[in-house]
């Protein structure tokens, strides 16, 4: 064998002993190659995530808001409770009752005289009796609503809603 077969023979096993190395490397799955594809992986999902977190926080701030409404229809119920119907009186215990400045006492507070029943209070003329023998009561409805606008637009659903609750009370 000549000098340059053995040359060329010895070229071609340690070519191919590189090439098996590299080839069993990233098949291998070593470190550096791992490496990566959890970068390349982390840059994919980390978009999703954050905005899964935005979407998650924009609805928890919206049920917020739905709580500080039922709130404010409620403090305005109280309030005619204690201190008798003032329809002024009653819009101002709404919109003062959270920290949420869209809120409004809309309707306006109504009274109006009605018998309990299982079904709730069904409409009947003051002073009158009731089917149980009972006499008319007095009631005060007491009406808020608020407007949510959303942090981010999505796609098939509005950017704003408008959240209404109500509160009945018995003051006589």
């Amino acid at each position: 064998m000549n000098c340059a077969m053995a040359m060329k023979i010895l070229l071609t096993k340690r070519t191919f002993s590189a090439m098996r190395q590299s080839l069993h490397r990233f098949a291998g799955g070593s470190e550096d190659g791992s490496r990566g594809v959890a970068a390349i992986e982390f840059a994919v999902i980390v978009p999703t995530l954050v905005l899964m977190m935005i979407c998650t926080v924009d609805l928890g701030m919206g049920i917020y808001r739905k709580m500080q409404v039922q709130n404010a229809a409620q403090a305005g119920a109280a309030y005619a409770m204690f201190h008798g119907f003032a329809a002024d009186s009653i819009s101002t215990a709404v919109t003062s009752a959270t920290s949420f400045s869209g809120i409004a006492a809309s309707p306006a507070p109504s009274q109006s005289c009605g018998c309990a029943s299982n079904t709730g209070v069904t409409s009947a003329t003051c002073s009158s009796t009731c089917s149980g023998g009972s006499v008319t009561g007095t009631y005060v409805t007491v009406s808020a609503q608020g407007t949510y606008n959303t942090i981010l637009p999505y796609p098939m659903i509005p950017n704003s809603f408008t959240l209404a609750a109500q509160s009945t009370v018995r003051i006589q």
